[in-house]
């Protein structure tokens, strides 16, 4: 099993390239750390990018220092925390509930479709989460301490993984680990653990570690106004409207909404969804039973109804900002496992047979999506037969677990029916999901188009007009890496500022985004068969009213297959070449 995961992760982490949104971005910000003097603030295009503390893009950048700027470098420290969240969750489901609960715990927080959405992307959400699931491990070992070394040691380990998180996604690493600590205490009456001195010994270690990094910003450029962007507008900006520019109004972006999360939820825990139900059911029955509610069962509740709560009242509401609580549910899902071995009831074999039979149909329609993306652009696959073998090969290997997953739940064997729901699932990210990246990275490639502008644009100047994060960074990493920006939204004042930029400098050539996707012809057919919308690509001919005011016209267009479409544009009398 833990062979088939291990695959998983390393399609998902090696097997792709960067994927918008977010990891061009990400990426080039990883890039420029592997070379920049300073290392305490992260650059994005050679400017301060102020969102997120830099671990996450010390690590990548070290890799790419040693291995070069290919993605699969990048992501490769995602591995790393990959193993440190699984090692994390399991020690406390075999402390909590035993080995069983350990090898499904484990499994679960690899697995959720949310976690292992965190886990492959090149982002700091990754390592926020390993640091989050060795906190909690801390958390346990000290809280159910007996004796005050081994609570020393335990809460001493939970603020050293708290520090890393801190470095890698600011203080929002604290909420899930002290909004359990607090469940725990008002939960079990233990109000004396907020006094124990062991509990804040290790305080010193984390203070110190971010207080040093704190001084490094505070010392160099601008170091006040970047730790405001830090630590005011990225966290207040996170949970309530602050006081700032536009450009740093975080709440006004991914607006939240009443039940948003437990809406999704099921999404998040795919593929295990009944089976957290089945889980939370039990638990739920055997409160009233002796001895009560499961020591294991108190710290994975604890560790996630609070964070749930707390996120559905803030003003911002992303997917990954509920991942760092999911141990809290795959510790549930842990129990639930050890129970099984002891007793189950009817509920819990619905639950298996009713997620079998969930992958089995799921195996079926990604084979028939494996086929959609295949025939689209089908003269451009590469290795077609290995592209079909592969996909055939995952979904009937996929397809055969989960109907001998089905067959062990019927017969009464539970975990063994476990184990073959988690292959059925592996086998889906490995086999079909593998060949689906491959075509996903063709409609992905700005690191194409970059190098197309660069031979384009070769000794001339460039303009960036309106440019998002994406382009920005993969102009940085690909293109060139001084550019002069003009930053958007578009305006009558950004087309002013492009006119006397062009006036100035005749020669300049000006990148810019065009409106639309260059959705391929069989997509566009798709689309109309089952009647989905899609938006009109404007034609060969025309150019964006912008630039028809500034007097330039297109002299390259660059496109990927169903991507994004970017154009080259020059004054008409600039000699360039069409």
């Amino acid at each position: 099993m833990w062979l088939a995961v291990a695959a998983s992760f390393c399609v998902g982490i090696l097997g792709r390239g960067y994927w918008t949104p977010d990891e061009p971005r990400e990426a080039d910000i990883a890039w420029r750390m592997s070379w920049q003097t300073g290392k305490a603030v992260p650059l994005l295009a050679g400017e301060a990018f102020c969102e997120k503390p830099p671990f996450a893009y010390w690590v990548a950048a070290a890799a790419i220092d040693a291995l070069g700027p290919a993605a699969w470098v990048a992501r490769l420290p995602n591995l790393l925390y990959a193993l440190l969240t699984a090692l994390a969750v399991g020690w406390i489901g075999r402390r909590g509930a035993g080995p069983m609960a350990a090898v499904a715990a484990a499994a679960a927080i690899s697995t959720f479709l949310l976690s292992y959405q965190v886990t492959i992307w090149l982002a700091t959400d990754a390592p926020l989460l390993a640091a989050v699931a060795v906190a909690l491990l801390g958390l346990y070992l000290g809280f159910y301490a007996e004796q005050s070394g081994e609570r020393l040691r335990g809460y001493t380990l939970m603020h050293a993984a708290l520090a890393v998180g801190f470095l890698s996604k600011s203080a929002a690493a604290w909420m899930v680990p002290v909004l359990t600590l607090l469940a725990l205490v008002v939960w079990e009456r233990r109000w004396r653990e907020l006094l124990r001195w062991e509990l804040y010994v290790g305080a010193g270690l984390q203070g110190a570690l971010i207080l040093c990094w704190v001084s490094f910003v505070y010392a160099g450029p601008d170091g006040p106004a970047r730790l405001k962007v830090f630590f005011w507008n990225n966290l207040a900006g996170r949970f309530a409207h602050v006081d700032a520019p536009d450009a740093l109004q975080y709440a006004a972006a991914h607006r939240n909404t009443p039940g948003k999360y437990l809406l999704e939820l099921p999404v998040y825990l795919w593929p295990w969804t009944l089976l957290v139900i089945a889980a939370a059911r039990r638990a739920w029955r055997q409160r009233h039973t002796p001895p009560g509610v499961p020591r294991l069962v108190r710290f994975a509740v604890a560790t996630f109804a609070p964070t749930l709560a707390v996120l559905s009242v803030a003003a911002t509401a992303r997917n990954i900002y509920l991942a760092p609580a999911l141990p809290g549910v795959a510790l549930l899902l842990g129990w639930w496992t050890q129970e099984l071995v002891r007793t189950h009831d009817r509920w819990d074999v619905r639950a298996a047979r009713a997620t079998a039979a969930l992958l089995f149909f799921g195996a079926l329609m990604l084979g028939a999506a494996v086929v959609i993306v295949g025939l689209d652009g089908w003269d451009t696959v590469t290795a077609r037969a290995l592209f079909a073998t592969v996909s055939a090969i995952g979904v009937s290997v996929a397809a055969a677990f989960a109907l001998a997953a089905w067959r062990a739940a019927t017969d009464g064997r539970l975990p063994r029916a476990l184990l073959a729901l988690v292959l059925a699932y592996t086998a889906l990210l490995v086999g079909p999901t593998s060949q689906i990246y491959r075509r996903v990275d063709a409609w992905q490639d700005l690191a194409a188009i970059g190098r197309d502008i660069r031979r384009d644009a070769a000794g001339r100047p460039l303009i960036l007009f309106a440019p998002d994060e994406t382009t920005r960074a993969f102009i940085d990493m690909y293109a060139r890496t001084s550019v002069e920006l003009i930053p958007g939204p578009i305006t009558e004042n950004s087309e002013r500022v492009l006119a006397v930029a062009i006036a100035s400098r005749p020669q300049s050539l000006v990148v810019a985004q065009l409106e639309g996707r260059n959705e391929s012809p069989s997509w566009q057919a798709l689309a109309a068969h089952f009647g989905v919308a899609h938006r009109q690509v404007p034609t060969a001919s025309a150019a964006p009213a912008w630039a028809a005011a500034a007097g330039l016209g297109i002299v390259h267009r660059y496109a990927l297959p169903n991507g994004r479409r970017y154009a080259l544009l020059a004054p008409p009398n600039s000699n360039a070449s069409r």
